[in-house]
């Protein structure tokens, strides 16, 4: 499987390259991304002329904490929480740790990096273990008491335990935020785009200890997201109205997706109700053959057993899967 299809979703320049037609004329189901997004108020302005505004910073990243339940002054607005992590693992300078089947960039991050099967059996030694919950691509969700136990393992040998839960706004049940504490070595990474749908935005948070937020503002300097960032972010997190309606919708989209996987056959894994991952021996091939109907999935290059699918946006995108899916999978 080719890399630029394997390493990140959205690749559809990429895609058009490799399999024709034009990017308006696909169906991108690659990214976890919500294809129903947020949309500002017709009043929202943003002031393109203007470097941004430090009170609007303070408000949003208030306004954020307010939605993620943590202490407003333990949460700081980054460029992304990709950004984010690559500035912890600077910062904090220790070897990574991670699962196998997660986010690449949780390799990519630590000059220093490997990959543990069993969560049971940490190394005993300081280092930076990174957990995506819900975890990325399989979402796979980690209760909290699990995840309290592996920062005790981590504190105990001088290391650190770093939540990437960039998906789990779909549920505030999931979310370690409210335990982020001053003294305590657990950082929580979020992230505005996948929920809310406006990923371009590159908007992320990084909730953490004081010693390690003033490291990572020094670092990002005055002005760590633009100006629309600022305004849309904060609108967006205190839309109540809109945030309970989406996770109504999220998880109503997510059944019927999981219904038409059953009916073409098809195994799937998730518990988050942005994507789903499909398991199955010839789930490289099936990504080439939806590749060629124009519709792009996201295939993994080290598991070619498996297949990441987004939700579709809307009656119509949803009966074109459906019917290249009866195609793929021989039902049509």
């Amino acid at each position: 499987m080719s890399a630029e299809f394997t390493h990140h979703g959205g690749r559809l320049a990429e895609a058009c390259a490799r399999f024709g037609g034009k990017a308006a004329n696909w169906l991108d189901l690659s990214t976890g991304i919500n294809p129903f997004s947020w949309q500002p108020d017709a009043g929202l302005s943003v002031d393109w002329k203007a470097l941004p505004d430090e009170g609007a910073l303070t408000r949003l990243e208030h306004a954020a904490a307010g939605f993620f339940g943590c202490d407003a002054t333990l949460c700081a607005a980054v460029p992304g929480s990709e950004t984010g992590l690559r500035q912890l693992a600077r910062l904090l300078a220790l070897p990574g740790l991670h699962q196998p089947l997660s986010y690449g960039t949780y390799r990519a991050a630590f000059a220093q990096t490997d990959a543990i099967e069993d969560l049971a059996h940490l190394p005993h030694r300081a280092s930076v273990l990174v957990l995506g919950n819900p975890n990325n691509p399989d979402g796979h969700i980690l209760p909290i008491a699990k995840l309290l136990s592996l920062l005790d393992h981590q504190e105990r040998h001088g290391g650190w335990l770093i939540v990437d839960e960039a998906f789990a706004d779909c549920d505030p049940g999931w979310s370690i935020a409210g335990a982020v504490a001053p003294g305590r070595r657990l950082i929580v990474l979020r992230s505005f785009g996948k929920f809310f749908g406006l990923a371009g935005l590159r908007l992320g948070f990084v909730i953490a200890p004081p010693k390690v937020l003033e490291g990572l503002r020094e670092g990002l300097g005055d002005w760590p997201v633009h100006a629309a960032a600022l305004a849309f972010g904060a609108a967006a997190y205190t839309d109540r109205t809109w945030i309970d309606a989406a996770r109504s919708d999220l998880t109503f989209q997510a059944n019927a997706l999981d219904a038409m996987l059953q009916r073409h056959g098809l195994s799937s894994r998730g518990g988050c109700p942005l994507f789903r991952l499909i398991v199955a021996p010839n789930a490289g091939d099936m990504f080439r053959r939806l590749a060629h109907r124009h519709i792009l999935t996201r295939p993994f290059a080290e598991r070619p057993d498996l297949l990441r699918i987004g939700l579709p946006h809307g009656d119509a995108a949803v009966a074109r899967l459906d019917a290249a899916l009866a195609e793929v999978c021989g039902h049509g």
